[in-house]
């Protein structure tokens, strides 16, 4: 016989969870929050056209970077 798990989420574990601030995104997740595909993320990015941060194997892409580069290439007229 199994037992159901009977604690309740509460909100302030949702609250919690909700708190932390998005400092990085992962490849996926940028590309996405872009509008980007993420094979055109890649090309940006081994070009160094996409501001990101290589940690090992892992790639991330800096919120607030990315927002700063989103805002600079809307004012200079697109970027490339």
């Amino acid at each position: 016989m199994t037992e159901k798990l009977t604690t309740p989420i509460t909100p302030m574990l949702l609250e919690t969870k909700a708190a932390i601030p998005k400092l990085a995104m992962r490849p996926r997740e940028a590309a996405k929050a872009i509008g980007l595909s993420e094979r055109t993320l890649w090309t940006l990015t081994n070009q160094g056209k996409i501001p990101h941060i290589r940690l090992g194997r892992a790639v991330l892409y800096p919120v607030d970077t990315l927002c700063e580069w989103l805002a600079e290439g809307s004012r200079i007229g697109g970027g490339e």
